[in-house]
């Protein structure tokens, strides 16, 4: 009985389930239904979307087809015209060619019967003249040369003058303003020193006992002393200011001390020299300061304080020095230059004259090898160089030492000279004054520089004059070695004279 009880509520259970099951199966055909329906949907949504994009694509395909047949029409065209422009041009370029072989054929026929005519022109001429063909191309090279030099000298003498007039005016207000602000005393030096004694007693013990001690003294101090019958004096010769400076001092310490001998001239000597290069040193570094012109190396200014001892020409060598280095600052500072450089590359522009005497060579090459040495600046290097010519300044500042130089050294009485090289450079610039043709006399006045040169004017023309008054100041400042400068002045007149009997 529980058994068929069961088995009636199982069978219940199963007719739900399959109840439930065909209602489930219902439900998923439905939701199939609404699947293939949307699935179809959205396939026509597609395909009507596909047709729009494809119709879009081949409207652009066919305008841009168009758009490209077109150009390649217009190319095509352009092509034919471009081929059609370079036929024709290909055809008068052709022409003009044909052209011009018949312009040469017909040149060459013309050449040829000029140079036909031209022969029997020139023998004809030959025959009427006498002279060669030669002797005639000679002759007219000749007067064409004299027309043209004739010219050129007009032309230059023309532009120089302009040019000197306002070089001159500009360059004579600058040292005019140099010269005014700054006024140095100068005097020359001697070459003997006489020290005072305080009587003759003393020459005797300054000789010694068989000269032992004037031996002693010229030795070590390098001078020659002379003891003459001058009362209360003895003098002291040598070209070596340096030199005479030490050796006056020395004498004066001995007659003051009174002990004189050899070991206490030794002594003393040692003593003084220490002095002197100390003192070197301090008046280098005073001048340094003074000028304003920066820091220098010692051993510089050393050589600037030895420069006190040194003379060209019988002018001092730091003197000179001292005054192209204002001057060159002036001029500099007028022109638009550095002061301060221009002034520091004139005090040391002579630099060199302190190391002559013991080393060889110009004083122009060694001062520049120690600026060098000590790291001055090149504008220093090329003044040192050009104020003697042997480079261009290059620069505003070396042409002002340069012309401060030539104004130091060529004031009156600022230098003197030996006689004998005197002479031989006034006879120097004479003899090359009258090597030039048509030159009838040549003198040299003005202490040598100035040359007057009187031409035959007959030879010489006008313009003749000014060229040969350039070739005679050339070959001047190649041969001969003056201090300042050498005017070169060529005289020509014409003189008519008649006698009334």
């Amino acid at each position: 009985m529980a058994k068929k009880v069961e088995k009636e509520r199982f069978s219940v259970y199963e007719e739900q389930a399959k109840a439930k099951a065909r209602a489930i199966e219902h439900e998923a055909e439905k939701i199939l239904q609404n699947a293939q329906i949307k699935v179809k949907e959205t396939e026509l949504a597609l395909k009507r979307e596909f047709e729009e994009k494809l119709s879009e694509l081949k409207e652009d395909y066919d305008r841009r087809f168009t758009e490209l047949m077109e150009k390649e029409m217009s190319l095509k065209q352009m092509f034919k015209d471009e081929l059609k422009h370079i036929t024709l041009e290909k055809q008068e370029v052709k022409a003009e060619r044909e052209e011009i072989n018949r312009l040469r054929q017909e040149y060459e026929r013309l050449k040829r019967e000029y140079e036909e005519r031209y022969n029997e022109v020139l023998e004809a001429l030959q025959a009427q003249a006498g002279l060669t063909m030669e002797e005639a191309k000679q002759l007219i090279l000749q007067k064409a040369e004299e027309e043209s030099r004739a010219e050129i000298a007009n032309i230059v003498r023309k532009y120089e003058e302009e040019a000197k007039q306002e070089a001159k005016r500009r360059a004579n207000y600058i040292i005019a303003q140099a010269t005014t602000r700054y006024a140095g005393e100068f005097a020359a030096e001697r070459l003997i020193n006489t020290v005072s004694i305080p009587s003759d007693d003393i020459k005797g013990r300054i000789i010694g006992k068989e000269g032992r001690n004037i031996k002693t003294l010229e030795m070590l101090l390098g001078v020659d002393i002379i003891i003459d019958d001058t009362p209360n004096a003895i003098i002291l010769s040598s070209f070596n200011l340096y030199r005479r400076a030490i050796a006056t001092k020395v004498i004066e310490l001995l007659v003051e001390d009174g002990r004189i001998q050899p070991a206490r001239i030794e002594e003393i000597y040692e003593k003084v020299k220490e002095e002197f290069d100390q003192q070197l040193l301090e008046e280098g570094e005073n001048i340094v300061i003074d000028l304003g012109i920066g820091q220098l190396h010692p051993e510089l200014m050393k050589l600037i304080g030895r420069l006190k001892f040194r003379a060209s020409y019988g002018q001092n060598a730091l003197g000179h020095s001292l005054e192209v280095a204002h001057l060159a600052g002036i001029m500099a500072a007028e022109m638009g230059g550095d002061e301060i450089i221009a002034k520091r590359a004139g005090l040391l522009h002579d630099i060199g004259k302190a190391l002559t005497h013991e080393y060889s060579g110009s004083h122009v090459d060694l001062g520049a090898e120690i600026c060098k040495r000590y790291k001055e600046p090149d504008v220093v290097i090329n003044a040192i160089y050009a104020h003697h010519g042997h480079e261009e300044p290059r620069s505003i500042e070396a042409a002002a030492v340069c012309t401060a130089d030539t104004l130091s050294a060529a004031r009156p009485g600022a230098r003197r000279e030996v006689l004998e090289a005197f002479l031989k450079r006034v006879q120097a610039i004479e003899e090359i004054a009258l090597s030039k043709p048509g030159v009838k006399k040549a003198y040299a006045i003005n202490a040598g520089r100035e040359v007057r040169v009187i031409v035959n004017a007959d030879l010489v023309t006008d313009n003749e004059a000014y060229l040969l008054a350039k070739e005679i100041a050339k070959e001047i400042e190649g041969s001969v070695q003056y201090p300042g400068e050498v005017k070169v002045n060529v005289i020509r007149e014409q003189r008519a004279i008649e006698y009334a009997r």
